[in-house]
């Protein structure tokens, strides 16, 4: 029986495409002294062609960024500083995460996240969506020194909930990194569907946070017919 679920956050609790650009709207108009020289719209698009949602380190994407556009009097270190101090303020929730979290913790089950990026930027991302406080454990894989789709990572947080891996399930967004990873560690996984055509096999797959919910009472229904 299910008694933890664990979540990755970029992509799955967090939307992380809208808040990006929400994010790059207002970094512009911050830097705008600096970056004027193109137009906002080619700020943002290139950004994202070069972050590749999130896969390519912040440093490289504003190096080339400047390199590219000739940013006059802009640092790499800038840019990232202010990536830093001000995403948090841009991080936009997926649909139902608050009541989500609301409903499984009342419902008795333990609460995890594994993800994947550094301390700060992802400590900051949690607050700013306002979500700390619903959460047993929380692990950074910065913190950590490890990330997934490493198995160590996964066992440290069944470890931590005190839970065996049959007892929890993760539900994230990349096949690889989260899905294969968490059935790879003895969990199930519930895919966290997106528009990014993948491979996905999962031991189920929601569109809406809120479809976890039902998922689980199936789930319950079918470890402990006594519960019917």
């Amino acid at each position: 029986m299910i008694k933890a679920v664990i979540f990755d956050l970029d992509g799955t609790l967090l939307d992380r495409e809208a808040s990006v650009n929400i994010f790059l709207e207002k970094q512009y108009e911050r830097l705008h002294a600096w970056v004027s020289m193109i137009e906002k719209p080619i700020f943002i698009k290139r950004f994202n062609e070069l972050e590749k949602n999130g896969y390519v380190w912040k440093e490289e994407v504003y190096r080339q960024m400047i390199d590219e556009f000739s940013f006059s009097g802009c640092t790499t270190d800038m840019l990232v500083d202010d990536y830093t101090d001000h995403f948090q303020e841009s991080c936009i929730p997926y649909p139902g995460l608050h009541s989500t979290l609301h409903s499984l913790r009342a419902s008795g089950y333990k609460l995890g996240m594994i993800t994947n990026g550094l301390e700060i930027v992802q400590s900051r991302s949690i607050r700013g969506l306002g979500i700390e406080t619903f959460f047993d454990e929380i692990l950074i894989s910065a913190k950590e020194g490890c990330a997934k789709p490493d198995k160590e990572i996964f066992i440290r947080a069944l470890n931590r909930l005190e839970v065996d891996s049959e007892e929890a399930v993760y539900i994230g967004d990349h096949a690889e990194k989260d899905i294969k990873a968490a059935q790879a560690a003895g969990m199930k996984a519930v895919w966290k569907k997106h528009s990014r055509s993948e491979n996905v096999q999962a031991d189920a797959e929601i569109d809406q946070l809120g479809e976890l919910i039902s998922i689980l009472g199936q789930w319950k229904l079918l470890a402990d017919p006594a519960v019917r």
